[in-house]
């Protein structure tokens, strides 16, 4: 529909306020199904479904938002029209902003350029597939009439929006490491929006977390077991639990992993704040890299802050019954029997597996973007949610691939077994599972881990959904 908009008045159009009103008035006819006057959220949502793929989820909820201006939950022609011209000027200050050179059109050199200042590189022909899905009459650049009509009802109105699409999906959680999200914008520093995304983010993180932990504990118990008990299948993990301790066993050391999300993901949000401001210059906008030492380093702070709960999770998941009554109880009965030193075991793997791991999980969500930007964008800028949640799932996967076996060092260095062997070296312990258990050895308990990774992205994803609206989010 807005395509065909774009057909019908951009050849005669001149931008004249009576013919910006006809315009106005097709789209609210076509909007308002029944005919009485008023859109409401249903209405709105057939109508973007209909004109196009490419509107953002609840994108209805947006327009709703900003344009019922006496809050009656519905939109007549006189708000319509008021919230299109209000929209209108925020589209031409951003239309102003790229069109650098001042000659009226936006060609792929100021997309580029754009998007770099945002820490987004692309190449020339991923510039000329986002302008391709933008321009209508060929001619490969982008005037105000074209980006004006693309932009009309469409959930982004600018290139940092454009950006923004690509910004990491904060709501995946698959149990590991709590991703880093990207800048919040200053609309949503302002309303406070920021942190109720956190605070909802972690819940759906938490339901996450508990939902897979019986794959979570196994992988755990495979990884710390296999070195002396040889190798331990799924199922028969599984009923090795739960006749040690029955069904509430497979959830054992849950909480401490639950408990854990707040104050990781606060710590690392406020120090990649801050080495982002470190590393940046004038206070020009970071690139790439920057991005990745900024995340790397924020990283290794929050590890530090909250190790000695992830030597508690591992100690409580590897526990038999009765022998920890908590999380207090285990960190007591730790610092009486092994000292100050026990909750410190396994932090050097830990802390060296957060750079493969970053490393691979940025390079394969870039190289996936890159891809979809590549083949995809000529039909629209907005990946989609399951686009993104791919994106990130398959990245995860891969940076927990890359730094899985410095993850398991750390668990067999947290296990109190290994006392009785006397091997506690991190040196020693590569040398030892490579002599005992060949290279696949490295790889003990990763196949618990792959098998919660859906799950625990689709469970987080429709938690997050959920808990945002009584938030009041959008």
């Amino acid at each position: 529909m807005l395509r065909w908009l774009r057909g019908f008045v951009l050849p005669t159009a001149v931008c004249r306020d009576d013919e910006d009103y006809f315009n106005y008035e097709i789209l609210f006819q076509d909007l308002d199904r029944n005919g009485d006057g008023v859109v409401d959220i249903i209405e709105l949502r057939e109508g973007l479904k209909n004109w196009s793929s490419t509107f953002g989820l609840h994108s209805e909820k947006d327009i709703l938002k900003a344009g019922d201006i006496n809050n009656d939950s519905k939109v007549d022609f006189e708000e319509f029209v008021q919230y299109l011209k209000d929209h209108e000027k925020k589209m031409r200050l951003a239309f102003n902003s790229l069109d650098k050179n001042n000659d009226g059109v936006i060609d792929t050199s100021e997309i580029i350029d754009a998007l770099k200042s945002l820490g987004m590189n692309i190449s020339e022909a991923q510039a000329k597939n986002i302008l391709q899905s933008i321009d209508t009459d060929g001619t490969m650049t982008i005037d105000w009439d074209e980006w004006k009509y693309y932009f009309l009802l469409h959930p982004a109105r600018s290139i940092e929006d454009i950006a923004s699409f690509w910004k990491r999906y904060t709501i995946i959680d698959i149990g590991e490491n709590i991703a880093i999200p990207d800048e919040f914008t200053e609309q949503e520093k302002r309303s406070g929006d920021w942190w109720r995304r956190l605070v909802a983010g972690g819940i759906a993180g938490a339901v996450a977390r508990t939902c897979t932990a019986p794959l979570d504990r196994l992988k755990v118990m495979m990884q710390a077991h296999s070195f002396k008990s040889g190798r331990m299948s799924l199922i028969g993990g599984f009923k090795q639990m739960v006749k040690e301790g029955g069904i509430r066993s497979l959830w054992r050391g849950n909480g401490a992993n639950v408990f854990k999300i707040a104050p990781e993901a606060a710590i690392k949000i406020g120090a990649y704040e801050q080495y982002k401001k470190w590393l940046s210059f004038d206070g020009a906008k970071i690139g790439t890299i920057e991005r990745f030492i900024s995340g790397s380093l924020a990283g290794v702070t929050a590890q530090t802050c909250i190790y000695p709960m992830e030597v508690i999770k591992t100690r409580l998941a590897l526990g038999k019954t009765g022998q920890y009554s908590g999380i207090i109880d285990c960190g007591k009965k730790l610092l009486k029997q092994e000292g100050v030193r026990a909750f410190l075991k396994g932090y050097i793997p830990n802390i060296l597996g957060i750079i493969p791991y970053a490393g691979t999980n940025l390079a394969v969500y870039e190289l996936l973007k890159n891809y979809w930007l590549e083949h995809y964008a000529g039909n629209s800028v907005n990946p989609g949610i399951m686009v993104l949640l791919g994106c990130g799932a398959v990245s995860h996967m891969s940076g927990q691939l890359a730094s899985f076996p410095l993850n398991l060092i750390r668990t067999r260095m947290q296990a109190p077994a290994l006392e009785q062997k006397g091997t506690t070296s991190m040196i020693h312990l590569f040398q030892d599972i490579y002599n005992k258990e060949g290279k696949w050895g490295f790889f003990r308990g990763f196949t618990p881990n792959i098998i919660k990774v859906l799950p625990a992205v689709g469970i987080s994803c429709v938690a997050y959904e959920k808990v945002k609206g009584h938030f009041g989010l959008i």
